[in-house]
């Protein structure tokens, strides 16, 4: 886990490497100026030239000028060292969603992915900061400072024996006790943005149930989760504080008042004033490394389950990948499913699909009919490779798509949806999504077919007309058509209407399948559709029940031949009539 993590510093290795160079340096000159210090105490005791104590004190400024200095281009390079790292791991991170099939993204939850590149990569970006600049500098310190000390107090520094474990053992209690607050915090950040990713998404919903109280309480009680735990956790942690402070008072004390005794008894023989001096200071350094190595410590545990999180993701396998020689080209648009049967899972008991055996022309338009979980979606879903099938194959141009480049594929292939998607942009640049080259004559073109054209150019800045997030400035129908519009731009072989006409009245409708008809015969149509009258003229069309293909055939012979058909287009037909 770390070593793909630490992968992901790349170009920042150098300011990385900086940080550490200069924190040694700022280290070893702090944990000398007390040294000088005590010595030039000692000499003003001891009477000295005004001249030694000018050296010695220009001395000083100069090293406590390098300290700075050094900290300061540590903290530089530190925050852009950090800051690069975070980048990289959010790009990392997005770079491998990419790559993911349906079946990987069914792991991780939208909300769950968003927190891990938010959350989870500031908590990661901040312990590698402290890493790389206090959990070096702290150790260094205490070290140096323990070292000094002996060799400044002799005997008088044996009060760290007692000190130092009292602090450490009571430091370690406190982190291992915060450790499962701080754990179980991240989780609940999921359920947090997802509660906040619905409210939003559906507020139009919210709104029209006067559900707004609800979904405050529902909110509410997720935010309250996480604040208690991060009180647990935060309680524990203060304990800190009040640990470090009766370690540097006792220690105070003891050098006060030995030191003093040791002055007294031997008159400054053994021990002077500079020392015990020294002692105080480097006391404290030696508490507050440890008081920082334990912040570290406790910044570790907070982030080791964000880093796992994120590793994940990482280490996540695509289920799909391009076969060793990929055919790159497309002949056709001609289908064949063969002895096909698909389960979303290895673990699931139901297959999906069963016993799909099917063959389709390229050129055709083929309509789909069944009712909700019959498996249409899941049946198209298949022809681009969205998901590989369980047994069986599927084959493209007479090539099973398992063979394919997977972008040369899907290339080819165009997928409207019954849950349109609009991004931020103009309606132009929505449009480009199907190809970027397209000219303003082929993206109006496109419209046409798709009866968008005139309510895009009913609007007062046309084709630059700016989507808001979601296209929530435009119609369900209006959004349907423009996303049929993008994928005509694609100039696919194969276009999948997955129930995407849905929210167009019945002419609309027409007029669009009549525009496919004349405008690209030879790309293979495939409607999946709620309504009879949207695949009464396809040259084939399939009724789907429970995963399987119940009928196929024409409308003429479904009619004759088939029950589950000839009820719905009754119960359409009888409905419309009676509306009539």
């Amino acid at each position: 886990m770390y070593k793909r993590l630490l992968g992901c510093v790349r170009e920042f290795k150098k300011p990385t490497i900086l940080t550490l160079i200069f924190i040694v340096g700022e280290a070893i000159i702090e944990t000398f100026i007390p040294f000088i210090t005590a010595d030039m105490v000692n000499k003003i005791k001891g009477g000295v030239d005004m001249a030694v104590i000018v050296r010695t004190g220009l001395l000083l400024i100069l090293m406590a000028v390098l300290s700075l200095t050094c900290g300061g281009i540590a903290g530089f390079t530190c925050s852009k060292a950090s800051a690069g790292f975070a980048r990289n791991l959010r790009h990392d991170i997005f770079q491998r969603v990419q790559t993911y099939s349906f079946e990987n993204i069914d792991k991780f939850s939208s909300t769950s992915l968003v927190t891990r590149m938010t959350t989870d990569v500031a908590n990661v970006q901040m312990s590698y900061m402290m890493v790389i600049r206090t959990a070096i500098r702290s150790p260094l310190m205490f070290i140096f400072s323990i070292i000094m000390a002996y060799i400044m107090g002799g005997a008088l520094a044996t009060s760290f024996v007692i000190i130092v474990p009292v602090l450490l053992f009571g430091l370690i209690i406190i982190s291992r006790k915060a450790m499962p607050a701080f754990r179980s915090v991240f989780r609940k950040y999921d359920r947090l943005n997802e509660s906040i990713e619905e409210n939003v998404r559906a507020m139009r919903v919210v709104k029209g149930f006067s559900r707004e109280e609800y979904e405050k309480k529902k909110f509410g009680a997720a935010a309250e989760n996480i604040r208690r735990d991060f009180t647990k956790a935060e309680r524990i942690v203060a304990f800190n504080s009040p640990v470090m402070q009766l370690c540097v008072y006792f220690n105070m004390a003891f050098v006060l008042l030995v030191g003093s005794k040791l002055i007294i008894t031997n008159q400054g023989t053994t021990i002077d004033v500079g020392q015990i001096s020294a002692m105080l200071t480097y006391g404290m350094q030696i508490l507050m490394s440890l008081m920082m190595l334990s912040m570290i410590y406790v910044m570790l545990t907070m982030s080791s389950e964000s880093m796992k999180r994120i590793d994940e993701v990482l280490r996540e396998e695509p289920s799909l990948a391009n076969p060793a020689k990929p055919v790159t080209e497309v002949k056709d648009g001609s289908i064949e499913f063969r002895d096909v049967s698909f389960k979303y899972s290895s673990k699931a008991e139901k297959y999906a699909l069963s016993d799909i055996d099917l063959k389709i022309e390229s050129g055709m338009t083929v309509g789909i009919l069944g009712g909700t979980g019959s498996s249409k979606s899941t049946l198209v879903q298949l022809i681009p490779r969205l998901y590989d099938v369980t047994e069986g194959s599927v084959k493209v141009g007479g090539v099973d798509v398992r063979d394919y480049d997977i972008e040369s594929l899907r290339g080819s292939v165009a997928m409207v949806l019954q849950k349109n998607l609009l991004f931020s942009g103009t309606i132009r640049d929505n449009l480009r999504w199907g190809n970027k080259e397209a000219t303003d004559e082929e993206i109006a073109e496109a419209c046409r077919l798709a009866q968008a054209d005139e309510f895009v150019r009913s609007f007062p800045d046309g084709y630059d007309t700016m989507i808001e997030q979601g296209g929530t400035n435009v119609s369900g129908g209006q959004k349907q058509r423009l996303c049929i519009a993008r994928a005509l731009l694609k100039k696919p072989k194969i276009l999948i209407l997955d129930d995407s006409t849905s929210a167009v009245d019945t002419r609309t409708d027409k007029l669009i399948r009549e525009g496919f008809r004349r405008y690209i015969p030879e790309t293979t149509k495939i409607i999946i559709a709620q309504r009879v009258a949207s695949v009464e003229d396809a040259d084939l069309i399939l009724v789907m029940e429970n995963g399987k293909i119940a009928a196929a055939g024409n409308h003429s012979q479904l009619l004759d031949s088939c029950e589950i058909y000839r009820e719905i287009y009754e119960q359409q037909t009888r409905g419309g009539k009676d509306d009539e």
